[in-house]
């Protein structure tokens, strides 16, 4: 595994048990990237606009880089293209921020054309306010005189933008021909459902004890990069269950904006199974459920949201009770589960089962003949049949959504079993 130093600077003021939490996360974040992390600097201090650390600070890191053999800096806070620049000289190292790890790691996980597209739009969308900088950079000895790159630096970034412009064209079009499947998806009577949560809080684990399939789960970050979709059965209900890329805390606009054909399988589901780590401390849960619902509160606002508090047999009853008392003013609907174990993904089912769109409840009589029984066959197939009895008619307690009880009533009157 490469070596790396992972570097922080805290701002004078900041919450001392955040900035642990956030140090902790980009050591999650170097795991998943496959780094091994062979040591560690934090400062605090206001941001140095040359090195974002101090200047001794940053001949500190240097002397550890060559010490500790450390082929890569990774620093958590955003840096810009002249600290990069002025760091990677100091130390004579690539130095990378959280946000070009986590392109990383997308880059890493694509493997369709749709996701490697996402992250070569989020990879020019950080390139492109930093590309004269980078030209001017790489090419300040060769320049004759002040500016004098000005023209190449704006071709530079010209073919930048005309490359993020095709590629939001392309998706965009990907995303219409996605949008048309919904819909049929839809008009078949499906419900969409939409695993969300922050990233590593066993949303894969959850999404595979309940569809029962072997989507690939590691503990680590974002191992779900392309959503994956499968049918589950919700008490008779047909419901499209969906597994989508974990949230994590301050992704900027532009990494956000490149996955939003992503992020549009949990806008537009139905129903939100909002997934947890209920063994991680309150606080830490707390604020990844604050993330969360910062990404989805613009969309989200119609949507049926179910929290579910889940790697429960890692923690005694009591604890549990407590996060989830807690936490209740953040976690709508909640329910307790161990995708792990198995442990309370009936309750799970019901609590969903409740929050899908509703259907028409009818009774209704069928003919006892050929068609009938075709027709009943087919209303099993479409609906959800609460109970049924053969006598002169076939009467059948219906739930379903509006176009089978249309063709149900459409058949039944054309039969004469309706007034």
């Amino acid at each position: 595994m490469k070596r790396a130093i992972l570097v922080k600077r805290n701002d004078p003021r900041s919450d001392e048990r955040k900035n642990e939490l956030q140090l902790s996360e980009l050591r999650e974040l170097a795991h998943s990237a496959g780094y091994t992390v062979v040591g560690e600097i934090v400062q605090t201090r206001h941001p140095d606009h040359r090195y974002q650390i101090g200047r001794g600070k940053a001949e500190e890191l240097a002397l550890q880089v060559r010490d500790m053999d450390a082929e890569k800096v990774i620093f958590h806070n955003p840096l810009t293209t002249m600290q990069i620049y002025n760091l990677s000289e100091t130390c004579r190292r690539e130095v990378i921020d959280k946000f070009q790890l986590i392109l990383e790691i997308f880059a890493t996980r694509a493997t369709t054309h749709r996701s490697k597209l996402q992250v070569e739009l989020a990879r020019l969308e950080y390139e492109l306010p930093r590309a004269k900088a980078v030209i001017s950079i790489l090419k300040k000895e060769e320049r004759p005189g002040f500016m004098g790159l000005g023209g190449y630096e704006n071709s530079y970034a010209q073919d930048v933008r005309n490359r993020i412009n095709r590629i939001r064209d392309e998706l965009e079009s990907m995303e219409k021909d996605r949008d048309s499947l919904r819909r049929l998806r839809h008009a078949k009577g499906f419900a969409l459902v939409a695993l969300a949560g922050y990233t590593n809080a066993g949303k894969s684990t959850l999404f595979n004890s309940l569809v029962k399939e072997d989507v690939m789960v590691k503990d680590m970050m974002f191992t779900t990069l392309v959503p994956t979709t499968r049918s589950l059965d919700v008490e008779g209900r047909s419901v499209l269950l969906t597994d989508t890329v974990g949230f994590i805390e301050d992704l900027p606009h532009w990494m956000v904006d490149a996955f939003r054909s992503t992020l549009n399988e949990i806008f537009l589901a139905d129903v939100v199974l909002l997934v947890v780590d209920s063994a991680e401390p309150p606080e830490t849960i707390r604020r990844k459920l604050l993330v969360a619902h910062e990404t989805m509160w613009e969309q989200l606002q119609e949507v049926e949201i179910v929290t579910v508090f889940n790697k429960t047999d890692m923690l005694s009853q009591e604890e549990l009770d407590g996060r989830m008392l807690a936490l209740g003013y953040l976690a709508p609907n909640p329910v307790a589960v161990s995708a792990r174990t198995g442990v309370g993904l009936d309750a799970l089912k019901e609590e969903l089962r409740r929050h899908l769109p509703r259907w028409e409840r009818i009774s209704i009589s069928l003919p006892l003949s050929e068609e009938g029984m075709s027709m009943t066959a087919w209303l099993f197939k479409e609906g959800v049949v609460h109970s049924i009895s053969y006598g002169d008619s076939i009467d059948i307690d219906l739930e379903a959504r509006d176009g089978v009880i249309n063709k149900a009533r459409s058949f039944a009157k054309e039969h004469a079993m309706v007034p």
